[in-house]
């Protein structure tokens, strides 16, 4: 990929991102324009991207096997996969949006048919400006060039609004997106994650150890392949996955996330189970603080106690992937449960398995033992066993929650083919991602100084 770094004071962001770029496995070449270069080094971004800045319009490129030299900005062009431009200041846009190619980074641009990922950073009033608006738009209007950003809030110019470079994060999330297939664009995928916690007084609970994780890798990846995304999250300690497409919903109890379910299942075409419900809550919840001595306390002049807690009262939470299974209607939602065992063999773990396939009416469900070592509850890696109600399985192997996640919507998306699509509620729209076109002009432009 080409990195296209500009003029402006947000250009020391762009040795972050080129670093997270790196990171995630991209060969990224830098292309600086000359104002780039007075706010940050080419050493600096040549060091963290392992190959050698462009910067000069009319140099050659070496050619692999010793071929002889290509025409610079005409070989970055060709060999790119994506172009991102960040900063993209006002006067790249501009620059861009005419087709000017007297700098090296115009005539990449150019030159090449990869999807440009833009990233504005400017001041607000520059960004809220008709003419900045009118190039932007000019260039979405192409349907080549995306915008991700820019942020709102303090400015390096001392003014507060629009026109920050976004979280390095969130271009890295827009450009995995941008070069991942959309193959589940239009999809509504509703995911749960992490425990539930039932409280017995105001300090103590009854939980689990889910993390949260591989229900989020889940949530990240349908959103990257172009789903819209509701994730409802038991209490976690992990922030939404950036790059957009996701609406999260935190809840605490299983009531409280059966409340959210039932909402949110009826418009999905998948509900991804993933979450680790408790499956019993204690039956009275303490005010205050149970303690392991009797207490003795005063009520209305009269000396009482209260007893110590000796024994805990359960009663059973609802079965919230039984109760989706039960309510749905015309193979709608396509129903998936997580089934987490341990202790048992391999081949109880598996009758396990089917048999809850079968009680709770899934179309899959995605076996894991969580009492392997390094797998499962808390850990970054996990290796599952996918099995379907037509009675096909497949083992996937151990991998980071992140790749396995691909791994199941590689093999789910399909299944989604046969699975009705909701019917649009009058005045309701797909929700926006980060990956937007330029924005409508209005109070949005205006800034104030600081």
């Amino acid at each position: 990929m080409v990195l296209g770094v500009t003029g402006g004071i947000a250009a020391y962001k762009a040795a972050e991102l080129c670093r997270s770029l790196v990171k995630a496995g991209a060969r990224v070449r830098v292309v600086m324009t000359d104002a780039a270069k007075r706010f940050i080094g080419p050493l600096t971004m040549q060091t963290l991207s392992g190959a050698p800045v462009a910067d000069d319009l009319f140099a050659a490129e070496e050619t692999s096997g010793g071929g002889g030299a290509r025409i610079g900005h005409i070989q970055l062009g060709d060999e790119a996969h994506v172009i991102v431009v960040a900063p993209a200041t006002a006067d790249t846009i501009a620059r861009l949006a005419m087709g000017r190619a007297d700098d090296l980074l115009g005539a990449v641009v150019l030159a090449s048919r990869a999807p440009v990922l833009l990233a504005p950073a400017m001041n607000v009033n520059m960004w809220g400006n008709p003419l900045t608006q009118q190039n932007l738009g000019k260039l979405v209007a192409l349907g080549r060039f995306r915008t991700v950003g820019p942020d709102a809030g303090d400015l390096a110019c001392g003014w507060v609004g629009e026109g920050r470079l976004i979280d390095p994060a969130e271009i890295l999330a827009a450009t995995v997106r941008l070069v991942t297939a959309q193959d589940l664009a239009g999809r509504k995928i509703v995911v749960t994650a992490g425990p539930t916690f039932e409280p017995i007084d105001d300090v103590r609970f009854i939980g689990n150890r889910s993390s949260g994780k591989m229900g989020f890798s889940l949530a990240a990846a349908a959103a990257r392949r172009g789903a819209d995304v509701t994730l409802i999250a038991g209490p976690v300690a992990l922030d939404t996955p950036a790059g957009g497409g996701i609406t999260r919903q935190d809840v605490e109890t299983a009531e409280q996330m059966r409340a959210a379910l039932m909402l949110a299942a009826p418009e999905a075409d998948a509900v991804v189970m993933a979450a680790a419900v408790a499956d019993f809550r204690p039956a009275n919840r303490t005010v205050g603080k149970l303690s392991r001595r009797p207490r003795a306390e005063v009520a209305g002049g009269e000396g009482s106690s209260t007893p110590p807690l000796r024994e805990l009262a359960l009663t059973a939470n609802p079965d919230l992937l039984a109760e989706v299974g039960r309510s749905r209607a015309a193979r709608r939602p396509f129903l998936v449960g997580f089934a987490a065992e341990i202790g048992a063999d391999a081949e109880a773990r598996l009758a396990r398995a089917r048999e809850k396939l079968v009680e709770k009416a899934c179309d899959a469900i995605v076996l894991n033992d969580v009492g392997a070592a390094g797998l499962g509850f808390g850990s970054d890696d996990n290796a599952v066993t996918l099995l379907f109600a037509g009675g096909e399985s497949e083992s996937l192997s151990r991998a980071p929650k992140s790749e396995l996640a691909d791994a199941l919507w590689d093999r789910l998306g399909p299944k989604l083919r046969d699975v009705a699509r909701p019917v649009e509620r009058p005045g309701r729209s797909r929700r926006a991602t980060v990956i937007r076109p330029v924005i409508a002009l209005g109070a949005r432009g205006r800034g104030r100084r600081a």
